[in-house]
């Protein structure tokens, strides 16, 4: 544990980078999943798994762990006799990975921007410890929403939407999404959908709200056909 103690963990040893160091954590956790699922099918329960690679930064830490996990389904699935169908992606919460989509599109099946931690990567702000500052930032005008309430579409929402531009642009059937708070924030539900994505996740007290702002959205916005639409 000492060995393993950092000075900013927000920015170290940990998503892929411990899968990488450490890939017996991914064979585990896939593993985990596979079994499950493969279980939970034998009882006639309709599953499809989304294996979700977190902070990924190059498209050579995904294909890293995407290899693992596809090992692992191959051993589980061929030594329970069944299969599942599954799919590998990435959660997005670095920029280097937004704008570098295209080649992490090549291999990952979907995209989910994990907008809390793009926001604090894209700001340069820790949501630990921003709460200092943010109320006097708010209250002088300099900020006109706190950017972990409300996404921040002209730096951060710019960045996911050439990020989804550039991935299906690769791969056409690219399922995107965003999790985090935002998610059940209306004024970010409407963006997401005016620039294609295809969900959104929230915290389960946020889900009617999200609900309620996506449907608003589908009415009050139609897709601009410069702009992916959502897949079916």
């Amino acid at each position: 544990m000492d060995g393993l103690r950092e000075v900013n963990p927000m920015l170290g040893h940990r998503g892929c980078r411990l899968g990488v160091t450490y890939p017996e954590i991914t064979e585990m956790q896939a593993r985990a999943i596979f079994e499950a699922a493969v279980r939970s099918a034998r009882r006639g329960i309709d599953v499809r798994p989304e294996i979700m690679i977190p902070l990924v930064a190059t498209d050579r830490e995904f294909t890293n762990q995407q290899a693992v996990i596809t090992r692992v389904a191959a051993q589980v699935m061929g030594a329970m006799g069944e299969s599942v169908p599954y799919l590998v992606g990435t959660m997005i919460e670095l920029p280097r990975a937004a704008l570098t989509a295209d080649q992490i599109a090549v291999d990952a099946e979907f995209f989910s921007f994990g907008t809390n931690d793009l926001t604090q990567t894209v700001f340069g702000l820790s949501r630990d410890d921003a709460g200092r500052f943010l109320p006097t930032y708010l209250e002088k005008g300099i900020f006109a929403d706190d950017p972990f309430q409300v996404l921040d579409e002209r730096g951060v929402g710019a960045l996911i939407q050439s990020a989804v531009v550039a991935g299906r642009r690769v791969r056409p059937t690219l399922k995107v999404g965003i999790c985090g708070e935002h998610g059940g924030e209306p004024r970010s539900v409407s963006f997401c959908h005016r620039i294609g994505l295809d969900y959104v996740s929230c915290s389960p007290f946020r889900v009617p709200v999200a609900r309620l702002a996506a449907a608003q959205a589908a009415l009050a916005h139609p897709a601009p056909p410069s702009i992916p639409s959502p897949m079916p």
